[in-house]
């Protein structure tokens, strides 16, 4: 069962991700995130690689973040890349994820793709207001992404918040359930839970 989890930049797609992962059996869900699936931009100099545009679609490996859903629907093992977001470009290294009976597939622009929209059987959408998504997103790229806030602001007023008008906001629309405030609808996401795990018990007894 292929789970997508779509919303804007700091929406809290990881915190629903994180609690279904913390409810439901973890040796029954893989994550799949879309960060991980940026293309390489090694061959271009550091200063070129921070001024791409790192929200629109064209940015990411979609042809390979959709053969690595499709594989681990069909039941096979893949080696998911690292990006490293401090120096714009992915890491030598790999990691191997195994096939499980939930996959769940988290990013900004999933519902875009209709290659792997077509790929999963529940899709959801986070809404947030978007003060709380840039204010997270601030956080979260000044303690984990060794940015600066004046770049934050940059960029997100530059690229961020056009790109999520133009892709991400009008991809709602491919969404099967909306969760509102993210992590922080508890009703919300028991629900999400308590429908995975009927699927999953329908699909163990069949």
């Amino acid at each position: 069962m292929i789970i997508g989890i779509c919303g804007g930049t700091g929406s809290g797609k990881t915190t629903v991700s994180n609690k279904i992962l913390e409810t439901v059996d973890s040796n029954s869900v893989a994550l799949l995130q879309q960060d991980h699936y940026y293309k390489e931009l090694a061959e271009l100099p550091l200063e070129e690689r921070a001024k791409q545009n790192f929200d629109h679609p064209d940015s990411l490996d979609m042809d390979l973040f959709a053969e690595h859903v499709g594989a681990l629907k069909n039941g096979r093992a893949i080696d998911r890349p690292v990006y490293d977001f401090t120096i714009h470009t992915r890491s030598r290294s790999t990691v191997r994820v195994d096939p499980k009976p939930v996959v769940i597939v988290e990013g900004i622009l999933i519902f875009d793709n209709q290659a792997l929209r077509d790929l999963m059987d529940i899709k959801i959408f986070v809404d947030t207001d978007a003060d709380l998504r840039f204010i997270r997103r601030l956080r979260r790229d000044v303690t984990e992404r060794a940015r600066t806030v004046d770049s934050v602001i940059h960029q997100y007023l530059n690229t961020v918040r056009p790109m999520h008008l133009e892709f991400v906001e009008p991809s709602k629309r491919y969404a099967d359930v909306i969760i509102p405030e993210g992590g922080f609808n508890s009703v919300g996401i028991d629900l999400l839970i308590e429908t995975i795990r009927a699927q999953l018990a329908a699909r163990q007894s069949a």
